[in-house]
């Protein structure tokens, strides 16, 4: 209810308490009877303005509850929209950072391919450096206790070197952007 209609309910009750004091002074000149009826019949409109009344406060309250509510939801989702914005592109540049990974293995004899992996090498780092501005960082994983949650176990082996529910081996590197987990880490789980 608006502010103008809260108004114009409120006169109506004064009008109503007027009307009352009116017919009260008139009636004491009147048949008993007739101003009795009268006055009920004006207590009895005034109780239903006042519950009309009530009844829009009580609507206004829960619909300003609901705007603050629906306000503080944006809010929120702003706040996550901004705080993991470069995940679409992190998660884009991932499968070209594996393909740097695996290139950078290969062993070189000749001094042309050495050099042309130190340039690779230099070109992989300058990525991750962007990556951990952006608040993404890799899943640490061998040797770490298996966690569902950043690890995707995708093999287990029985190695007595290792404890039980151990990460043996790495597959593929895990990304983490701030509290969330991007891409798991693909790894064999010690037994």
């Amino acid at each position: 209810m608006t502010q103008a209609e809260n108004k114009h309910s409120s006169e109506q009750v004064e009008e109503v308490f007027a009307e009352a004091a009116d017919v009260q002074t008139e009636g004491a000149n009147e048949e008993p009877s007739e101003s009795d009826a009268e006055f009920a019949a004006l207590q009895l409109k005034v109780t239903e303005l006042e519950s009309k009344l009530e009844e829009a406060e009580n609507r206004y309250l829960r619909l300003h509850a609901d705007f603050e509510n629906s306000r503080r939801r944006a809010k929120l989702d702003r706040e996550a929209s901004e705080k993991y914005r470069a995940q679409s592109l992190i998660t884009d540049l991932l499968p070209a950072i594996d393909n740097f990974e695996r290139a950078m293995q290969t062993q070189a004899d000749d001094e042309h391919v050495k050099s042309l992996l130190q340039g690779m090498d230099m070109v992989y780092r300058s990525l991750i450096d962007a990556l951990k501005k952006e608040g993404a960082e890799q899943i640490e994983a061998v040797g770490k206790e298996f966690d569902p949650h950043v690890h995707q176990a995708v093999m287990q082996v029985e190695d007595d070197q290792f404890e039980s529910n151990i990460v043996v081996e790495e597959f593929q590197k895990g990304y983490m952007l701030k509290d969330r987990v991007i891409r798991p880490a693909m790894v064999k789980v010690n037994q």
